[in-house]
């Protein structure tokens, strides 16, 4: 048998996310319920599907608070810090959109004292982690978000609480996957933000990523503005 070499048919990395978008928005006109969601939540839906590929789990579990969108900008625009439960998430954000907008992404899970800390409170790293950060920061603007460790949602909640943090100052992206725990604390952090008018979009169900909380990220950073249009940056 034969075997001839060929070339990606695209092979810009520009052109690329330009087409898979096209494609993207033009599939979604097949689905009634993307009509339910106002267009910054749109955008978010559309990023989405393109790290994942998966129309309807998106959109049949996503969940967006009142002004959810707007409100994590503001939190971006005063120089947030992004506290996350994995590296992976901090490895994966954009230092242009970083840098541009001054946000420091904390993540202590491989920190000495959070093994500490864990082991002396029967905890996991991700619970340890994320309320020693919270301490650290709790006079700071605030965007808490999870892409693995449903403990960690757990634990930034009842931190927020137990340290009277200013919730207006807090924003929650939830996007835990798995089995265990994952579905309760999902429902944990939406009755959260509904009680106490905090900002959240959470990918409920099993359903969720460490990719889809930064996806959340670079959509939300884009809708402040579409460096794509206005400077040479590939910000998709």
């Amino acid at each position: 048998m034969e075997f001839k070499i060929e070339q990606p048919p695209i092979n810009i990395g520009a052109d690329i996310s330009n087409r898979s978008f096209e494609m993207i928005n033009e599939e979604l006109k097949e689905y009634e319920k993307i009509n339910e969601f106002d267009e910054e939540q749109k955008e978010v839906i559309s990023r989405l599907i393109h790290t994942t590929t998966c129309f309807d789990e998106v959109l049949n579990n996503i969940y967006f608070s009142d002004n959810a969108i707007k409100k994590v900008q503001n939190l971006l625009l005063n120089k947030a810090k992004i506290i996350v439960d994995v590296n992976m998430i901090k490895v994966g954000l954009s230092d242009f959109y970083l840098k541009k907008y001054d946000n420091e992404v904390v993540c202590y899970i491989n920190e000495p004292f959070t093994y500490e800390m864990a082991d002396k409170n029967k905890t996991t790293r991700s619970y340890a982690a994320v309320v020693e950060a919270i301490k650290r920061h709790k006079d700071e603007p605030l965007v808490l978000a999870c892409g693995n460790a449903p403990t960690f949602i757990y634990a930034a909640i009842n931190t927020l609480l137990e340290q009277k943090v200013d919730l207006n100052n807090v924003a929650l992206l939830l996007f835990p996957v798995g089995f265990v725990n994952v579905v309760e604390s999902k429902a944990y952090g939406k009755r959260f933000c509904n009680t106490f008018d905090v900002a959240g979009v959470i990918m409920e169900g099993r359903f969720g990523s460490s990719t889809m909380a930064v996806a959340t990220l670079h959509a939300i950073y884009k809708l402040i503005k579409d460096y794509d249009k206005d400077e040479k940056y590939n910000g998709r």
